[in-house]
């Protein structure tokens, strides 16, 4: 007899690797790609993370949407790529569980991108000490005439 939850997991794996195997078609156009073995381990890492913050999710998971946010980013290293997606996935569940689910998926990785390739400028020590009114900051609307206004007294130093 096989166990119901193990088999939900694995289901849960292969669509994760599935679907970071056709992302691997859109990441290569900026020199990132991830192996089956990173694949795999980042599938793993995903099951672990949901744990530590205590929560549920079937499917492919969030990493897909993050690899194609990112993707494009100047401050993604090609040989760091996969350990940036899995602490990005990391972060990406502990901010759900701090804006208590009020920001969309979509939102939430817009908001991380924003901030990962300006303010952050890749770093994802500034990320962890992000707040959810950074996030939310991210999200609003340029200043009137065009221009973002520069708010570096109001981000994390």
């Amino acid at each position: 007899m096989t166990d119901p939850m193990m088999d939900l997991m694995k289901l849960n794996t292969d669509a994760t690797v599935t679907a970071l195997r056709r992302m691997n078609d859109v990441t290569e156009r900026y020199g990132l790609r991830l192996t089956d073995g990173q694949m795999v381990a980042l599938a793993a890492a995903r099951t672990r993370s949901l744990a530590q913050t205590g929560r549920v999710e079937l499917g492919e998971g969030i990493l897909p949407k993050l690899a194609y946010a990112f993707a494009d980013s100047p401050c993604i290293q090609r040989q760091e790529y996969a350990d940036t997606l899995g602490a990005l996935q990391d972060l990406f569940y502990a901010f759900k569980n701090e804006c208590e689910d009020s920001l969309t998926d979509d939102e939430l990785v817009e908001a991380m991108q924003t901030i990962f390739n300006r303010k952050a400028q890749g770093s994802l020590e500034y990320m962890e000490n992000l707040t959810v009114a950074d996030l939310y900051r991210a999200l609003r609307p340029p200043a009137i005439g065009g221009e973002e206004e520069d708010d570096a007294d109001e981000w994390i130093d």
